[in-house]
């Protein structure tokens, strides 16, 4: 009984192995065919990146013959296709970007323009306020014929009768009578501001300046200021009197009234620039000691004016190459 169990058992055992050997080849087999199918799909792939167009020679290759060629040349067709599809879109991307570019190039001159557009319409405006109040300034001064203008005026006649005379000698006067020089005594030009509250006549003066009349708006701040020499704006008008000379490149009488605005309103409104202007004059004729103490000394004398103040002296002091030493 024991033999009949162990030769059954033998047997069952070697069933068992040949089912297995028979499934393992079967197993192997399917193996070894996925990767020869692999080893061609490679195979296809390297010619297909090598070969540079979509005519394959398959007769000089030295891959395995047994291909399928119809089957190798839809494969390489479609790999290129893909490859110029890339390049396309390479091609796509970099029109993309480049379009970008000039887009931000574009937006960037367009929002220069509206800029500049935006600052002329303001002096536009400006301007025509500025007018506006030239007008008003005008009419408010009852229509007065300023020094200077060009109206016609009526100079006096003289008649023949007049340079008539029944003398036959020329009178002359004598040496002796010419003993005492007899000096003139300056006569003040005609006034030219209305006879108005200061503040008006203070925008009369200054509407000389807008237009460029600065020899008139000389003549009006110098009355404003000895007319109104208390008055607030007595020393804004001192420093527009020294203005005048400095456009007009006349450096010393520029310094003198610069002086003098220093000297009388050392508090004013206008006594920083003011200042820095009196040491920028100086530097100019000639005076460069004391024009860049001055200079150095508008940031040490009023610490509290305007920052673009204080900038510009040290602008000032840096262009004229003064030191730094107390004022």
């Amino acid at each position: 009984m024991k033999m009949f169990v162990k030769k059954f058992n033998l047997g069952v055992i070697f069933i068992i192995y040949f089912f297995l050997s028979t499934y393992l080849n079967a197993e192997n087999h399917n193996i070894y065919e996925t990767i020869e199918q692999l080893q061609k799909d490679i195979k296809t792939l390297e010619r297909a990146v090598y070969s540079g167009s979509t005519n394959l020679n398959i007769e000089n290759s030295n891959i395995d013959t047994s291909l399928d060629p119809n089957s190798e040349d839809v494969l390489t067709r479609h790999l290129l296709k893909l490859t110029e599809i890339e390049t396309q879109f390479q091609n796509l991307t970099n029109r993309f970007e480049e379009i970008n570019f000039k887009l931000d190039k574009l937006s960037n001159r367009l929002s220069k323009v509206q800029a500049d557009n935006q600052i002329r319409f303001q002096d536009l405006e400006n301007a025509s306020v500025r007018n506006d109040d030239q007008k008003t300034l005008t009419q408010n001064s009852k229509d007065k014929i300023l020094p200077g203008s060009s109206q016609p005026q009526d100079l006096g006649s003289i008649s023949y009768k007049d340079t008539n005379t029944n003398e036959t000698i020329q009178q002359t006067q004598s040496i002796d009578t010419t003993a005492t020089v007899i000096t003139e005594s300056f006569q003040a030009d005609e006034k030219i501001l209305p006879s108005e509250p200061p503040e008006n006549q203070y925008e009369f003066a200054t509407s000389f300046l807008k237009v460029g009349d600065y020899s008139t708006a000389e003549r009006a701040f110098r009355e404003f200021v000895q007319t109104n020499p208390e008055h607030k704006l007595a020393g804004n008008a001192q420093y527009w009197y020294a203005e005048t000379f400095r456009i007009r490149q006349l450096y010393t009488d520029a310094a003198s009234a610069y002086l003098e605005g220093y000297q009388k309103y050392p508090k004013g409104e206008k006594a920083p620039v003011n200042l820095l202007k009196l040491g920028v004059s100086m530097v100019q004729i000639g005076e460069k000691d004391q024009g860049c103490k001055m200079i150095n000394g508008v940031e040490k004398q009023y610490p509290e004016a305007n920052q673009s103040v204080i900038q510009k002296a040290k602008y000032e002091s840096k262009k004229f190459e003064c030191k730094n030493q107390n004022s």
